[in-house]
């Protein structure tokens, strides 16, 4: 990080941790739980995948063993409150199904790969994009990479008048950042805070906005 300590990504960061406070995400018991919530959550808000994970729990599937058990209809019920539900139990199913074969019920084994090499093996599978992906590595892998979701591509352009597709935008902030986990974690979770809070799709309370990362003064940190 060499010259990019006051880079404007890292003042961003900064000031939406002070905005906001830390927001110690990813919400999960264990790693497994972090790989289905990442799958639930497409097109689903938190509330609805907080219930669904609710729903495994009580029906003590959050094992790899005993959701690969579980019939595809009894998953279905669980899911239903992230909508595309019949999808969704498909998905973590066959997800579950692919990584229980490859580790004999050792997470650790899948997680504890190269980063590129795991990543590869995770965008091979059915339902699993860029975005899951690399939620999952992040939260449940320990890896710093960053994943970039809507709100990400939505705020960088608003606040930092910095647009770009998926790889062009990852590139661009872990070169800004500092390269530690923590940071990944929390820039990406305080990202979603403002986006939901202040920089809203449709009608953002840009006038009510705080956020100033090019005049922010650091000294304090």
């Amino acid at each position: 990080m060499k010259n990019r300590e006051i880079s404007d990504p890292y003042r961003l960061y900064l000031q939406l941790l002070r905005m906001y406070g830390r927001q110690n995400w990813w919400p999960a018991k264990t790693k497994f739980e972090v790989i289905i919530g990442a799958i639930l959550t497409q097109q689903a808000s938190w509330r609805n995948v907080e219930l669904a994970i609710r729903n495994l729990r009580r029906r003590k599937l959050l094992t790899m063993q005993r959701l690969v058990n579980a019939s595809i209809r009894t998953l279905e019920t669980c899911t239903y409150p992230t909508g595309f539900y019949r999808q969704k139990a498909r998905r973590i199913k066959n997800v579950t199904r692919h990584i229980l074969s490859k580790t004999r019920g050792n997470l650790n084994r899948f997680l504890e790969k190269p980063l590129e090499k795991s990543r590869a093996e995770l965008l091979t599978l059915d339902g699993i994009g860029k975005e899951t992906a690399d939620s999952i590595l992040l939260y449940a892998g320990n890896q710093s990479i960053l994943p970039i979701d809507a709100y990400t591509l939505r705020v960088m352009a608003r606040v930092m008048d910095r647009e770009g597709d998926y790889d062009s935008l990852q590139v661009y902030l872990q070169e800004m950042l500092p390269r530690e986990l923590d940071i990944y974690r929390e820039f990406h979770a305080l990202i979603v805070k403002h986006a939901k809070k202040t920089c809203l799709n449709a009608k953002p309370n840009c006038a009510n906005c705080r956020v100033d990362p090019c005049l922010y003064n650091l000294e304090r940190y």
